[in-house]
């Protein structure tokens, strides 16, 4: 235990110091930093390698893994209507169609916007079927969302028309004919005109 007290003490010991050992009348190895007699051997001292309390090599904290970019699509747009178009229709209907160079991407999918507000969930689908849109001007756009629901492409605002022409305005442009009823909205069989009776047949 002695010699392991001492063994420390002289571990703490400045690393210029010289340090020497011999061994008592008592038989016990003593270290010590006196050459005290003939007998006392120096024993070698490594360099210490313990660090200043400040090092003057600053450390540097390593960098954050950077999120991955987002995929670039070279073109995303609405395909029908086209911009500043008219669609006609009484019940106030329409095909979108969109689409993408290059072709949506795994994980990928597409969202249209009318006037702003998503009309349905998103798909990967590039045609959406709208139905009931007021009568009026209107804008469409979309967008592509990846895995976590971010958007990575949109377009800009689209404008169009809902022209809503009434059953009426209809059979203006084009009258009913008796092949018609039924077979057109605007031309229902209880419309249907009566055919007339052949006069002669009265007589019979």
């Amino acid at each position: 235990m002695r010699v392991l007290l001492l063994i420390a003490c002289l571990i703490a010991l400045p690393t210029h110091a010289e340090v020497f050992t011999y061994v008592d009348a008592q038989g016990n190895r003593v270290f010590t930093d006196q050459p005290t007699s003939g007998k006392a051997k120096r024993v070698p001292v490594t360099t210490s390698n313990r660090m200043t309390a400040h090092p003057t090599t600053p450390v540097v904290p390593s960098k954050k893994a950077e999120e991955q970019p987002f995929f670039h699509y070279d073109m995303l747009r609405v395909l029908v209507p086209e911009p500043d178009g008219t669609v006609r229709s009484s019940a106030g209907e329409i095909i979108v169609s969109v689409t993408s160079e290059p072709g949506l991407q795994r994980g990928h999918r597409y969202r249209l916007l009318l006037d702003g507000q998503p009309t349905a969930e998103p798909g990967t689908s590039p045609v959406f079927a709208l139905s009931n849109i007021d009568r009026g001007s209107h804008n469409l756009s979309v967008e592509i969302l990846d895995e976590q629901g971010r958007t990575v492409e949109r377009t800009a605002n689209q404008p169009f028309h809902m022209l809503r022409i009434s059953l009426a305005q209809k059979r203006q442009v084009k009258p009913c004919a008796l092949p018609d009823y039924g077979q057109r909205p605007e031309c229902p069989l209880k419309d249907k005109p009566e055919p007339e009776k052949n006069p002669f047949l009265r007589f019979f």
